[in-house]
Parts: C-alpha cells; structure tokens; sequence
C-alpha cells in the first residue's frame, strides 16, 4: 500500500510523532509498533526482551528506538522518558497470562498494577506527554458469566490474579485521571488526556505465547501432534489483533486532538457472531490447515478459567464509530494462513494482512480511513 494512504490513516496525527509503546516486543506491542512505523511515527519500544522465540519483533525488524527495561524500574521509565521526550504513550506492558497469574500472583500483580502506576508517573513527570492510552482487558470487569456484554461503568473484579490485576489497573487509571490529569483542569495544571482501553480475545499471526488457543493449536499442527483442549466450551469474543489497535489508534487521535470527552474508559470487541466456542475454533479453522488436529483433555484439578464473557462496545460504534473489519470467517483465516506460511516458507504476512485490513477498511468507509 502506498505509503501516502498509510501516513493519512487516524488524520495524519501519527506522522512524525515521537510514540513511546510499552510492551512493544510483545504480541499486540509489535502489531502496534508496526502500524504505527508505517504511517510515519518515530516509535520508541520499552520492554523487556521478547519472552518467546521466535518472536514477532524480531521478525520485524523494525526501524524504532528499542529500550530494553522493566516498567517496575522507575530510574530507567524516568531516564528514558527524559531521553525522547514522548508526544503519546500507549501502555501494553504486562504480565498477560490467566494460567501463569496463579503461579507468580506477586509478579503479576506487581507489573500489572505497580508498573501502570510508575509509567503514569513517568507521564506526569514529562512535560512533553499529551495522551495516554492505557491497555488492560476485558478480564478486568467483575465477571457474572452471564449473556449480556459489559459496559464501561460496570464493576472492576477479577476471580483470578490476572484479571483482579487488570481490574485494580482500571482503578488506577481512573484515580490518576481524577487526581492528576483531572478533564476540569484540562490546559490549566496541567496537559495529559488519559484514556483506558479494554480488548476481548485478540488473534494473529506472531503470537507463541504460551496457553494461548491459538498459539497452542498453530505450534502442535507444526509439529505433526494433536493439540490438547482443555475447555471445549468456553465461550470467547475473538478478534483479529488489528480490530482493537484500530480502536486504539483512535483514541489516540482524539486525545491528540485534545478532545477531552474520550480521555475515558473504552471497550472493543466483535459483534456478537465473533463470540463462539473453543471447539467451534478448532473446527473453523481446520477448514484452512486440514492438518490440525485435537484432543478433549478435561482437567478435575484444572484452574478456574471463565466460560463466558462478552463486551458491549455500543460506546464506541456510537461516539467513536468504531467498527470491526474482519467477520470471524476472515479473521481465522488470516491468523491460520500467517502460522500457515510462517512455518512451511518462512515468509512473514504482517505487510499483507495490514494492507489487507485498511483496503477492507477504505471500503466500508470507516471514519479513520478518510482522508
């Protein structure tokens, strides 16, 4: 795609902006620092090193100011922060595993919750920040398991150490943007809009995190084994990875563009066809890697993990219009195709699959593709 028609996306508002992005060498973190290299954004990564191999960032190889560090280290958050002197930060960093959380709850509590907290001091403390996008999860809402989608100002929870974690971060968020970045002294004490976004189950290539669906799933059919399924009938929202960055993005856009009434609170997930079962996904998506194959494997002394969980973006389809691109057809089919041609030619589909998404994008003339 014409670097032009990139650099124009989100109004131009990324071009030649300085973007710090926690978490860059992350799944999300290097979807995102792709995107945001090709619309013209000098990038500054900030994260430990990619916890996989291979990884997405490194297959990238991009061309951004890449800081190796631990957001619970507040000298070097200062330090780098300093240094670049960001216009935006968005704040992937994380610990961002359910099943992980039970076995290190210090650890991730620690950086999910402390680590938000010393990135938005370091925010407060340089004077060149104007927007922060803060990222946590669907998993951050006090969960019924019921049928209907969770809005914005329904309760913080979480059952387990990860989603509590994404929870007590909202609050922080929230206590930050009362306390510090506070919308009545907008442009008096200070010049910071800070926003919080929410995500459902995001899919894509580049993702080896472990006790992940896909992941697991793309790994054992590369390795000719059956993959084990633990929870048949969970039900999950899934998304392809560009569909929340998107929404991200226009957060970000709208915060630079100082319009103070979306430094708030945010949710983007599909429309309610994206939600199906973790069986339904296996069998969707051997439909493009007939190779794959599965096994039930019903744990009595498996971890409680939810069934059910959906959100309710009329929020943002209403006052961002946002919309998602992909159907879930085309979004397993994307993912599978990625891992798909990773493994057999080696060949990277990043470029293609986010070309792809912003032509589909032109074509259902969504907001933040106008020129």
């Amino acid at each position: 795609m014409e670097s032009l028609v990139m650099r124009n996306l989100f109004g131009g508002i990324y071009n030649n902006k300085k973007v710090l992005v926690t978490g860059h060498t992350g799944f999300k973190g290097s979807w995102l620092s792709y995107w945001l290299t090709q619309m013209g954004a000098d990038v500054v990564g900030y994260s430990l090193e990619a916890p996989t191999h291979p990884n997405h960032i490194g297959l990238l190889n991009l061309p951004i100011t890449n800081v190796i560090g631990d957001i619970r280290d507040q000298n070097k958050l200062d330090e780098t922060f300093a240094v670049h002197q960001p216009d935006i930060v968005f704040h992937l960093a994380a610990q961002p595993l359910v099943r992980l959380s039970y076995d290190e709850p210090v650890e991730t509590f620690e950086t999910n919750v402390i680590g938000t907290l010393k990135v938005f001091e370091a925010c407060r403390k340089t004077s060149s920040v104007k927007a922060i996008v803060n990222i946590t999860s669907d998993k951050c809402y006090d969960n019924k398991e019921w049928v209907w989608g969770y809005r914005e100002n329904d309760p913080m929870g979480g059952y387990d150490p990860y989603s509590a974690s994404k929870g007590c971060a909202e609050l922080v968020a929230n206590s930050y943007r009362n306390s510090y970045f506070n919308l009545k002294e907008y442009k008096k004490s200070h010049t910071v809009l800070l926003a919080s976004c929410r995500a459902g189950n995001v899919i894509g290539g580049g993702d080896w995190a472990q006790d992940r669906l896909m992941t697991d799933i793309m790994l054992a059919v590369s390795q000719g084994r059956k993959v084990s399924i633990r929870n048949p009938k969970a039900t999950r929202p899934w998304q392809h990875v560009l569909e929340p960055l998107s929404g991200y993005l226009m957060i970000g856009q709208k915060l630079l563009e100082e319009r103070t009434e979306f430094a708030d609170g945010w949710n983007f997930g599909p429309s309610d066809e994206g939600s199906v079962t973790v069986e339904e996904v296996v069998l969707n998506i051997k439909k493009h890697w007939d190779t794959i194959d599965y096994e039930i494997n019903r744990d009595p002394n498996q971890l409680h993990e939810a069934n059910l969980l959906k959100l309710d973006c009329s929020k943002a389809h209403i006052l961002l219009k946002w919309k998602d691109v992909w159907d879930t057809a085309e979004t397993f089919e994307k993912t599978v195709l990625w891992y798909k041609n990773f493994y057999n030619t080696q060949s990277v589909d990043t470029t293609a699959d986010l070309n792809q998404y912003v032509s589909d994008a032109q074509k259902k003339n969504l907001e933040w593709t106008r020129l």
